[in-house]
């Protein structure tokens, strides 16, 4: 029997559950006699609702209520945010609230049946009179309204070092390009939906889609002014988030709002086409400009982004920072807008703004390889970054160098034959490219419980997610390692709002965050164990102190004699102690932490066949090299990898939400016509985890994962594809057209 878990490949605990179907998601639990809502969607991009027709609706037999602007229910209406909302600066979109259409597929009324076939025929059959007004969606044509938003906390503010444009002026190499990004949509395989159970005195449980169940309870307290006490919000289990689920989304708000006002449990459930009615991540133009000498040293870079918002919030992300992290220059200039269009506010998407800023910077850095006719890894290797150039800081740790060296290796980038259309294989040429990525490496404040029991059994706890990404597991293995007794006598549970405080799930930072929590509670629940070891007849440690002792084996040990030895749990009998509970918050150490600038890194090397006729795109091979800290399960974290590499490669070659903008509508709302990658696309993904020590991000040294997949891939892919045809395609998605 062995207590050494962390850092070894552990099957997922909640594997069994979700291969079996007992893993239950929000629009599966039963409630006895549960109303149905459908929302209607608005059918145009701007204007107001004059008239509803809800006679035909409201007549079909088991409809029970149809909500529109005209007849909801009053509520607290708050336009601030509560202090765990994940949201911009503005005010949020309130559903229902007056007769203003702010975009396309707004939700304008809900329809409430007994079944859910009847509410959406119901939804079917609802007319709607506007007042239609002129609406803009295009991003490129409101160049000229672009503005520097208010940013939010996590978006840091763009720089300016040295003179950026007298440096271009004057350098021996210049290049520049605009390279833009189209809007795309998160599409996880569980579809939002919100099960309402009105209970006893008005007392709410719901079951919900979303990556922060106390962020949720929070939201609904504070719109509907009630106590969080008379507010429940379950969700052991999410069906990928993407960070779709970071905020509330509209269905939680009618199916609230109606179950309250009819006083009676409901389920709202969206379907895929009105997955595409909230946040997405937004499209972008971005344009570089970098400067360098004939040796390839940086003299000049600048960095300019403009992204969508929406006319009631301001969204605004981290883009032109990360280039001026990743590589010295000593003149900078990055600049960082917006533009309001009648969409609705996007919304983070794994790895916001760093898949963004990274797709431009690191294909320009390719084209500026190629401008001076240096391998693109040498380039970067010789504007390489040791401390961070715009904070003026060490890293807490970086392997990125690693990062390429072993990449490179496993790759074969040597072999690389330099001149583009140069490597082929029958019809097909071969391309080869290579890119960077790098993201934030953040813990936040985090609470978790634990409880030993005499029978050997722990039990610990935190009010976070597990969108996929492992979290039961991992926490399982903190805690099974830190008390030293078998994994599968640890229970976990996240997932709801009565479970200890703990912030929403993403930005990589909740294996640091709750992690770091968890291995807090099991120190002090084991510090109470060795105090009843001392209290034992003859107790063997009766004159050790903590530090002479370890946990291992179900036994407190002696570091020094491993021979002496108590059974943890024939203390706690012993002492006649039934169960030992602890709750604790674990809060980073700014003091230290704020000295340095903390990111993950990865090197990503991809291979592409494009056949030289057709135009036919294949990425036939990937390796992705990362350095993140300690890696707590190399096969979780694997799954974590792949995952995002597969998303980088569709970022690169197929995604794209496709806007008329004759209708301010997204046209291709759906997955026949939304397009990603299936398994014919994806081929040999090879993940390396280099090793990489950190003090300073966390007890732990986890650096987490979830983002750093990602950024990197399309750049690394786009580079390839140039390698192999000669022909630069700087708008995503790379498709045929665009090659032939």
């Amino acid at each position: 029997m062995t207590t050494n878990y962390i850092g070894k490949p552990q099957s997922r605990v909640d594997g069994k559950l979700k291969v079996t179907g007992a893993a239950k998601y929000a629009a599966e639990f039963k409630v006895p006699e549960m109303l149905y809502g459908f929302i209607v969607s608005s059918h145009v991009a701007k204007g107001k609702i004059v008239k509803f027709d809800l006679e035909k609706a409201s007549q079909l037999p088991g409809v029970v209520h149809i909500f529109t602007h005209e007849n909801r229910p009053r509520t607290a209406w708050f336009d601030r945010k509560h202090k765990d909302e994940v949201a911009p600066p503005g005010s949020p979109f309130r559903p229902l609230y007056d007769e203003t259409v702010r975009y396309s597929q707004q939700p304008i009324a809900l329809v409430v049946a007994e079944d859910f076939e009847t509410a959406r025929f119901a939804a079917a059959l609802v007319g709607v009179d506007y007042e239609i007004e002129p609406h803009q969606t295009d991003l490129n044509e409101s160049r000229e309204a672009a503005y520097r938003p208010k940013l939010r906390s996590t978006t840091p503010k763009p720089v300016d070092k040295g003179s950026a444009e007298k440096a271009f002026d004057q350098a021996e190499i210049k290049f520049e390009a605009e390279y833009t990004q189209p809007t795309e949509h998160h599409n996880p395989m569980e579809n939002f939906a919100s099960t309402v159970v009105y209970g006893e005195n008005g007392k709410l449980t719901i079951y919900e889609k979303t990556q922060g169940a106390i962020n949720c309870q929070g939201y609904v307290a504070n719109v509907f002014g009630l106590s969080t006490d008379d507010v429940r919000v379950i969700s052991p289990f999410v069906g990928g988030g993407f960070g779709s689920g970071l905020r509330p989304q509209h269905q939680l708000f009618l199916a609230t709002m109606a179950a309250l006002e009819l006083k009676r449990s409901i389920r709202v459930s969206l379907t895929r086409q009105q997955m595409f009615s909230f946040g997405h991540r937004p499209n972008a133009i971005q344009n570089i400009a970098l400067g360098a000498h004939s040796d390839g040293t940086l003299e000049s870079l600048t960095h300019n982004a403009l992204e969508e918002t929406s006319h009631y919030e301001d969204y605004n992300e981290n883009v032109v920072n990360w280039s001026g992290v990743l590589y010295d220059c000593a003149n900078v200039k990055l600049d960082y807008k917006v533009a309001k269009l009648d969409v609705a506010t996007p919304a983070d998407m794994r790895a916001p703004g760093a898949v963004t800023g990274l797709w431009a910077i690191e294909s320009a850095m390719d084209e500026l390889a190629e401008e001076l006719k240096i391998d693109p890894l040498e380039l970067r290797l010789k504007n390489y970054a040791y401390d961070d150039p715009l904070a003026g800081k060490p890293f807490s740790s970086k392997e990125l160098k690693a990062c390429y060296e072993q990449g490179a290796a496993k790759f074969g980038w040597a072999k690389r034959s330099a001149e583009p259309r140069s490597m082929r294989e029958g019809d097909n040429l071969i391309g080869w490219g290579m890119a960077t990525g790098v993201w934030e490496a953040m813990q936040s404040k985090a609470s978790a419980s634990a409880k030993l029991r005499a029978d050997g059994k722990l039990e610990v706890a935190s009010g976070t997610a597990d969108i996929g990404t492992g979290t039961y597991t991992v926490l399982t293995q903190i805690a099974a390692e830190t008390l030293g007794i078998p994994l599968d006598d640890v229970t976990c549970k996240v997932g709801d709002s009565d479970l200890p405080q703990s912030p929403v799930e993403g930005g990589s930072w909740t294996v640091s965050s709750n992690g770091s929590a968890v291995k807090l509670v099991c120190e002090a629940i084991k510090k109470e164990v060795f105090k009843l070891t001392k209290k034992m007849d003859d107790s063997p440690f009766a004159d050790f102190d903590y530090e002479d002792v370890i946990f291992a084996d179900g036994q407190i040990k002696s570091k020094a004699d491993s021979s002496i030895s108590v059974s943890i749990f024939e203390a706690m009998r012993q002492g006649k102690i039934e169960s030992i509970e602890e709750e604790l918050a674990s809060s980073p150490d700014y003091s230290k932490q704020n000295k340095y600038t903390m990111n993950t890194h990865s090197a990503v090397f991809a291979e592409v066949k494009i056949d030289e006729d057709l135009g036919t795109i294949h990425v036939t091979r990937v390796v992705s090299a990362i350095a993140g800290g300690r890696i707590i399960n190399p096969k979780t974290a694997r799954s974590q990898i792949l995952g995002a590499v597969v998303w980088g490669i569709s970022h690169a070659l197929h995604e794209e939400s496709i806007m008329d903008h004759k209708l301010g509508r997204f046209m291709n709302h759906n997955l026949a016509e939304y397009h990603i990658p299936v398994n014919a696309d994806i081929h040999d993904i090879e993940v390396i985890f280099v090793e990489e020590k950190d003090d300073i991000i966390n007890p732990l040294g986890a650096k987490g994962l979830g983002e750093i997949g990602i950024v990197g891939v399309a750049a690394a892919v786009a580079n390839a594809v140039y390698h192999a045809t000669g022909k630069r395609v700087r708008d995503l998605p790379i498709t045929i057209d665009k090659l032939l």
